[in-house]
């Protein structure tokens, strides 16, 4: 579609400045109208036309047309008539010599016009020598070239450039060939190698623009086509992938210039601020996350779609290109299958009507780790199949006994799986995948898709078995290897998030349909059983490790009668290891390592122990101060004094922290002259997978909420925090603060922490000045909060779940409803999961007692509207 005659008016009649932003701005409502009644690539080629009538008018206006040696050239995407609402604007000046001060005037002040209307320009003026020169040097200028298109001036030495683009020996087919594949390779590296990143950039990510782009590139220089329908003269596309091609293309170009007209600004990571509002524009709804997840999982089927055919395109690109490098002797590996180089092949493609041989293919994968990819006419025989067939592959017999070989093989679940998942053969043979193929979460908690987070899950579990991964991950590796049928294992994490989206609970549904696997796959009912439970609690020992007090012998007692025994739990510490490392890359760190590691340690123990005879917690304080104690007698301190020190605490400060720790509180109380003196230390070194703080002072019932302003206008994260009085009226506090990125404290850091403590520790009184600033990465996950009041193990405590989202100064603001409501904070732990704070704190009221039933209703309203309003 042509532009309006309005604005084709308006710009021929513009006198000034003014004139030309008037018309600017109707142009962009008139795009924005037209998005929902035309094609889009109607709107870029518009677009598009309407730059180069305002440049060749500012061409004219400013003068640059009475020099006939210079060419206006649109370059890059703009080169290809495609701008997408605010794409950046890319032409070259082409000029036969250095320009002379007058010319140079007139270009400044083109230039300059263009900055005056907000245009967002990539701009040169180069010689056509320049020109030259720099394509020589550089593969990404060199590529913006080949879609130059002259605007306005002169024709002749366009073309002559042309010719040396095309033409000319510096970079040739190959050498270019392979600068863009490494391009490729780089820009998929830094997208963590995937196309389902729940933020993904609409051009970069695997299966992006790009990638459809890179082919088009290739195709252009090696081929001189001018358009991607020449690639089926060529042999390379048939029609039915053309039109697949387009279709693709076109959904990307939708998404993309919604995603525009929701930022306002040139914009291609489709992040969380801007997906409910493209998903409207898209007309998937204005239900918030709903709308968002059809929306985000259409992209992401899309993509797969691209990034296959991109991988298929470039092989056989290679093998024309490259033939010296293609060609390979073939080696047969049975009588349908050979390896050509690094690929696997198909004699026949005539193989797959037994449906079986689609995954002996990877069979084969896992038979040979110099296979690392398929030959490209047998990628397309694949895509073909898959599309044909009717049913499920696990519906046919030969294919059950294939993926069960599979599934036991050692390498099975390495790259053999990695290729099924990336082909669509995992969403063939099990019907519940299809469901979650490209399905998002709408929260800062889960960073991919629920399939390529399982993906990941099961390549971490693999990964257990490599040596190098030894050294991380110790105890894994030295359970996986002991392990009867790690296959149990890999079955639990396929169906761990299989039944997300459905609605319910997805553990107990997905445990349902692993059940049902088992059974229909000819698994033992023992074997069964252990998969589908774990598949039921695989949350379960991340939630008791991040949410309870694993030192507390109660609480392991609770959670070893659910594991029952020390197999469940090898099988299920393994799990929650790989789970929640393949959640989101920042996610892991040593403080969740430790705490699972000491959780799985102490429920062996327990188990070891047998559920019947718990561990007598005077038992366990005796063996815990008998280690602190040598410790400290190493150090040369005295036992009497270790003693009297010790006289002043309770018992349930020798239940809630490590021996480790006991020493390391007593080494600092021990140095210090007066007990009724504060005292604060920040450990300069990582304990138990974090930096701790430990403050010990007389009590004020402001301190605690003080402590926790201070430590968070350093920008720490609390991930725990411990309090509890002594006999004499004093009180310790224990915290465990990691780095944004989830890593301890530098030692700077830890001593500037502790500075800012004993400042507020000598003046209590001190006001502290704080930020009050929500993200706006927050705006749109509207979490309700959430406060619930519960009993506690010990009949004298009270236990407060409190869920709302992570604004800054979040935990200062529930001390602050503590202290008002007069309470006692005896422990507290802190879970951020993406936007949400889950946050449990153990209370009590000013004796020492449970709360009242009014007293709760009292402080749950309390703590209500100060969430509220600290959350609108």
């Amino acid at each position: 579609m042509a532009l309006p005659n309005k604005v084709k008016t308006l710009l021929d009649n513009a006198q000034h400045l003014g004139d030309l932003k008037d018309c600017a701005n109707y142009f962009y409502k008139w795009l924005s109208n037209e998005f929902s009644k035309q094609p889009v690539r109607n709107l870029i080629n518009s677009r598009a036309e309407f730059i180069d009538r305002l440049l060749i008018k500012l061409f004219n206006d400013t003068g640059l047309a009475r020099y006939p040696e210079l060419a206006l050239i649109a370059v890059g995407g703009y080169g290809r008539g495609e701008l997408h609402p605010y794409s950046d604007i890319d032409f070259l000046l082409l000029v036969n010599d250095t320009p002379n001060a007058e010319m140079t005037s007139a270009l400044e002040e083109f230039v300059t016009l263009l900055w005056d209307l907000n245009l967002e320009i990539g701009h040169s003026v180069r010689t056509h020598a320049q020109v030259l020169e720099q394509k020589q040097e550089d593969v990404h200028f060199t590529t913006c070239l080949l879609e130059s298109r002259l605007i306005c001036g002169n024709h002749v030495e366009f073309e002559r450039l042309r010719s040396h683009i095309v033409e000319t020996p510096i970079w040739k087919s190959d050498d270019f060939f392979i600068a863009k594949i490494n391009e490729q390779q780089v820009r998929h590296r830094k997208c963590h190698g995937t196309a389902y990143n729940l933020e993904p950039n609409i051009k970069e990510n695997p299966g992006g623009l790009r990638d459809v782009q890179t082919i088009f590139w290739v195709a252009k220089k090696h081929f001189h086509a001018e358009t991607l329908e020449e690639l089926i003269n060529h042999g390379y596309l048939t029609h039915e992938e053309y039109q697949e091609l387009l279709e693709c293309l076109e959904n990307l170009w939708n998404i993309r210039f919604a995603l525009h007209l929701a930022a306002g600004r040139c914009e291609n990571r489709l992040l969380f601020d801007y997906q409910p509002h493209a998903a409207e524009i898209l007309g998937f709804g204005s239900e918030g996350k709903a709308s968002v997840e059809r929306m985000m999982k259409r992209l992401f089927r899309i993509m797969s779609r691209v990034r296959e055919m991109n991988q298929m395109l470039l092989s056989y690109f290679e093998q024309s290109i490259l033939p010296d490098q293609s060609e390979q002797i073939a080696v047969s590996l049975d009588d349908n299958f050979e390896r050509i180089g690094n690929k696997i092949s198909v004699k026949n493609p005539s193989v797959f009507f037994r449906r079986e041989q689609l995954l002996v293919l990877f069979e084969h994968i896992a038979d040979h780790p110099e296979i690392t990819n398929i030959e490209p006419s047998t990628i397309r025989t694949m895509r073909q199949v898959r599309r044909r067939l009717l049913g499920d592959l696990q519906d046919y017999a030969g294919c059950r006994d294939a993926f069960l070989r599979l599934l036991k093989h050692p390498n099975g679940m390495g790259r053999a799986f990695t290729l099924m998942h990336k082909h669509g053969l995992i969403a063939a043979y099990l019907p519940q995948w299809r469901n979650i193929f490209g399905q998002m979460q709408f929260d800062l908690f889960h960073a991919y898709t629920v399939d390529e987070h399982t993906h990941k899950l099961i390549n971490n579990i693999y990964l257990y078995t490599d040596k190098e991964q030894k050294k991380d991950f110790p105890l894994c590796s030295e359970i996986i290897t002991r392990m009867d049928k790690p296959e149990l294992l890999y079955l639990a994490a396929i169906f761990h998030d299989i039944a997300k989206g459905r609605g319910g609970d997805h553990s107990e549904l997905g445990a349902v349909d692993a059940l049902a696997f088992c059974k229909v796959h000819g698994f033992t009912n023992s074997d069964a059983r252990l998969v589908s439970w774990l598949v039921e609690n695989h949350l379960l020992m991340s939630v008791t490790a991040q949410r309870k007090d694993i030192n507390d012998p109660d609480v392991i007692a609770e959670f070893a009668s659910v594991v029952k025994n020390e197999r469940q739990l090898d099988y299920l510490y393994c799990l929650t290891v790989a789970d929640i490392r393949a959640t989101n890359d920042n996610l892991w760190n040593d403080w969740k390592n430790t705490l699972l590691r000491e959780l799985y340690l102490h429920s062996q123990h327990a188990l070891r122990l047998g559920l019947e005879n718990p561990m007598d917690m005077r038992d366990q304080i005796r063996d815990k101060k008998k280690q602190a104690k040598q410790r400290l007698i190493n150090l040369e301190f005295n036992e009497e004094n270790i003693d009297a020190i010790w006289s002043r605490l309770k018992a349930n400060y020798f239940t809630a922290f490590s021996e480790q720790q006991i020493s390391w509180h007593s080494e600092h109380l021990l140095k210090i002259n007066d007990l009724n003196a504060p005292c604060v230390v920040v450990g300069e070194q990582a304990m138990h997978g974090g930096t701790q703080v430990f403050v010990y002072s007389p009590y004020n019932a402001n301190l605690f909420s003080k402590l926790l302003t201070i430590i968070g206008s350093k920008k720490a994260q609390i991930q725990h925090a411990q309090v509890m009085t002594t006999k004499d009226n004093s009180v310790v506090y224990n915290f465990v603060i990691l780095e944004v990125s989830g890593n301890p404290m530098s030692s700077s850091r830890a001593k500037s922490i502790r500075r800012g403590l004993e400042v507020i520790l000598k003046d209590p009184k001190k006001k502290i000045r704080t930020k009050k600033n929500r993200s706006q990465r927050f705006k749109d996950f509207n979490i309700k909060p959430k406060v619930i009041v519960r009993p506690h193990a010990r009949a004298d405590r009270n236990l407060i779940e409190i869920q709302a989202i992570d604004i800054p100064g979040l935990l200062t603001k529930i001390a602050e409803v503590f202290q008002a409501n007069s309470l006692h904070i005896h422990a507290a732990r802190i879970t951020t999961v993406g936007e949400r704070a889950e946050d449990f704190f153990v209370i009590s009221n000013t004796d020492y007692q449970a709360l009242a039933e009014e007293h709760k209703a009292a402080l749950q309203r309390d703590l209500m509207k100060k969430l509220n309003a600290e959350t609108e």
